[in-house]
């Protein structure tokens, strides 16, 4: 994609505010990927990664600005049980979290790092990254996580509260860290995705039909400070959160019948 119509439609992903809960569609999701349930802007690349989750391709999507596939990747060594949620370093490399657990069986979860994709060809290879929950904690299931000074830090999709935990960004076995847990107000409260701003002030939580901004907490403990419930105006299956900005964030929505299946940007203060 040309770096100058990519960099035109930032200034105008950013050019807006509102905290109304108004989604702009910024593009169409390619109908082939029905089932995207992350989005993962890197430092180093252009392009928009997205996932799908279960069921579907070991593959990483690379999207320009107008929701067209231009990069597809088969991560060759490893399997897609439920992918749910991207993150990325500062070297732009990529990771993707493989810990949806439906029925609350799993025991063991994995986050899959690959190595700059955008200097991938069509097939690459990842690290992984294992972790299970401490001991005498009962499975959970994860859509959600983001990576924080070389920590990751993943909440679980539940409808009574979310827990927080957290394992060290290396290649290996980890057990998971508790860090917290609250319950989040309103009808819809499973978090489908997850992310922080750049400066690590801010952390946005989603839903299918809202956001909830946390803010003014201690250190790495994110649900310990202020939390402020935004409602979109519109629901639909949302699965994938990304800030390009303090106070702006993309997201995307599964096709479901006739919505859905689209990039969105949304603006906060």
């Amino acid at each position: 994609m040309n770096l100058n119509i990519y960099l035109l439609l930032f200034t105008v992903l950013i050019s807006s505010s509102c905290n109304t809960g108004k989604l702009t569609v910024v593009a169409g999701l390619p109908s082939s990927l029905k089932e995207i349930s992350a989005v993962e802007k890197t430092e180093t690349s252009s392009l928009l990664w997205v996932i799908e989750d279960a069921g579907n391709k070991n593959n990483l999507y690379g999207l320009d600005a107008k929701g067209d596939i231009i990069r597809a990747i088969s991560i060759e060594n490893i399997q897609n049980i439920d992918w749910e949620d991207l993150t990325s370093d500062y070297f732009g490399n990529i990771y993707i979290g493989d810990f949806g657990n439906n029925n609350k069986k799993r025991k063991n979860f994995t986050i899959y790092k690959v190595a700059n994709p955008e200097k991938a060809n069509t097939v690459a290879t990842a690290q992984i990254i294992s972790f299970k929950l401490p001991k005498n904690m009962k499975s959970e299931d994860f859509e959600s996580f983001f990576l924080y000074n070389d920590y990751f830090y993943i909440f679980s999709k539940d409808h009574k509260e979310t827990k927080l935990f957290k394992i060290p960004n290396t290649v290996g076995n980890h057990e998971a860290s508790y860090i917290s847990e609250v319950k989040l107000k309103g009808k819809h409260t499973k978090v489908t995705s997850a992310d922080i701003s750049e400066d690590g002030k801010t952390v946005v939580l989603l839903n299918h039909d809202q956001l909830w901004k946390l803010t003014d907490f201690e250190s790495d403990d994110f649900l310990s400070g202020t939390t402020e419930a935004i409602t979109f105006d519109h629901d639909s299956q949302k699965e994938g959160i990304n800030f390009i900005d303090s106070n702006t964030v993309l997201i995307t929505d599964e096709k479901t019948k006739h919505k859905g299946g689209n990039l969105y940007k949304f603006s906060f203060k």
